[in-house]
């Protein structure tokens, strides 16, 4: 839950005993295993050798452990069992007492000398496991013993990281009061907050803020983490993103800047790919994030504005991979219509969004709706009869239709690059001028050439219904279209 799991678990790497013959001199810890007290006591009066193990290592007190049994523990201790025995993974019983979170069994351990500082082979101490199971008490036992607050394992993630990522408050606050570091992050750039905001732990984020955690923390590392988040990303852009709405609202009112940009976009900008994400492969799409919270999207927006978010800021940086989002200077109206969300496009303009504002390419919203910037249509967001109905809103707000952005694109290019004949239909009915559109972009394609099949970067598909629909729109206005379009040059280079 926080960077990355530490592979296998200390239970998992336990219960890899399973299937293994019992050794003679392992009768002790076979009883254990089972949970047969009775036979443990008989093996103890027998003189059974009490810290003998199976063949990987475990012995009987790592069973009572595993199984949260204090009164075989406190048996087995009596009779001189070492609480500081590793089996041959280097998993100790108070490493599988605190998975349980049993923490009378963390007590007795503890009390019988084993190791608050101990650690896992990936520098996982027992204080970790702790804050990450979420039980208190094993987690004060700890610390009352001296357990490092501020221990790193291999990846630099500590026990306030694990219990703020997995939304344990009482635990997250029981670190503080032991002045566990809360600023400094990971060698990828999160701090604890971050995780917490990332998860969507709203309980934890309060009490890290309430501590004095920056509501304005950002990911700033020089290293990069494969598909993860830029240097930039904001709590609340990770709130954001991940549809923690309430928590969102909650840094804002902390402190957080509304119109954070520090990664390219800001949160405005986000909601768009966050309620509709690309279709991606799938027929039905890749899903929005289940996200957290009472708040709705739409209300997420109504209240970031009232608490000062610009409902018309520019974009600074392109973002990869999101569209006509991936050019600089769009405004969330652009960001909103380029995904043909009807609901939000609406929401926006009520809140102030300005309908004539274009992007550092001279993109209207209405371009924008129309399909300028898709490059697989099979994959982006929006229908057509959304992306209809938000041509239609824009249009009615005065939309030039005939408008021509800095790469020689209109909303007919749009329409092509999008395979929406119906949108074709409605920008010639709408005034769509044939001497302005039916002209090559700066890619040396008119729409009609689109249509056919030529696509920057894509493998020939063509659009028969596009295509019929140009046709249609073009013989309407006196223009007989080439039975062949020509390849323009550009493309029949090698």
């Amino acid at each position: 839950m926080v960077e990355k799991r530490f592979g296998t678990t200390c239970l998992g790497l336990l219960l890899l005993a399973g299937g293994v013959a019992a050794r003679p001199d392992a009768l002790l810890a076979d009883a254990a295993e089972k949970m047969d007290r009775a036979r443990v006591t008989d093996l103890l009066k027998r003189g059974a050798d009490v810290n003998a193990a199976q063949a990987d290592g475990t012995t009987a007190l790592h069973w009572a452990a595993y199984h949260d049994d204090p009164r075989t523990a406190a048996l087995l201790i009596q009779a001189g069992a070492s609480a500081k025995a590793a089996n041959r993974y280097g998993v100790t019983p108070l490493a599988l007492a605190c998975t349980n979170g049993g923490a009378e069994v963390v007590e007795l351990l503890l009390k019988a000398g084993a190791d608050p500082n101990a650690t896992l082979r990936g520098g996982e101490t027992a204080l970790m496991t702790a804050a990450r199971t979420g039980r208190l008490g094993p987690v004060k036992a700890l610390l009352a013993r001296g357990a490092d607050a501020n221990a790193r394992d291999r990846k630099g993630q500590t026990a306030l990281m694990w219990a703020a990522a997995e939304g344990h408050a009482e635990v997250t606050s029981a670190l503080l009061a032991a002045k566990a570091d809360f600023q400094t992050p990971s060698p990828l750039g999160f701090t604890p907050l971050l995780f917490a905001a990332r998860e969507g732990r709203l309980d934890t984020a309060q009490v890290l803020l309430k501590a004095g955690a920056d509501a304005n923390d950002a990911v700033q590392s020089k290293k990069t983490a494969p598909r993860g988040p830029r240097t930039g990303t904001s709590a609340l852009h990770m709130a954001v993103e991940n549809a923690h709405f309430e928590l969102a609202i909650a840094l804002v009112k902390a402190g957080a800047d509304p119109n954070d940009q520090r990664c390219g976009f800001a949160p405005l900008h986000m909601i768009s790919w966050v309620r509709k994400p690309n279709r991606g492969d799938s027929d039905d799409g890749d899903p929005p994030p289940t996200g957290s919270g009472k708040l709705t999207s739409l209300e997420f927006v109504k209240e970031l504005v009232a608490l000062k978010a610009d409902v018309n800021r520019a974009q600074k940086q392109g973002a990869p991979g999101r569209g006509i989002l991936g050019r600089s200077g769009a405004t969330p109206l652009i960001a909103a219509a380029s995904t043909s969300d009807v609901a939000l496009v609406h929401a926006l303009i009520d809140l102030g969004a300005d309908p004539k504002l274009t992007n550092a390419d001279g993109t209207t919203p209405l371009l924008a709706a129309a399909g300028v910037g898709v490059g697989a249509p099979e994959e982006a967001a929006g229908s057509e009869p959304e992306a209809l109905e938000v041509a239609e809103i824009l249009l009615k707000l005065g939309a030039d239709v005939n408008a021509v952005d800095k790469n020689r694109e209109t909303a007919m290019h749009g329409a092509a690059y999008r395979n929406h004949p119906k949108v074709v239909q409605l920008l010639a009915d709408k005034g769509a001028r044939i001497d302005v559109w039916n002209r090559p972009n700066k890619g040396g394609l008119t729409p009609l050439v689109i249509a056919e099949g030529h696509r920057p970067g894509l493998n020939f598909r063509p659009s028969p219904p596009t295509v019929a629909a140009l046709h249609r729109v073009m013989l309407a206005a006196g223009v007989t279209p080439p039975k062949t379009p020509p390849l323009p040059a550009n493309l029949l280079k090698p």
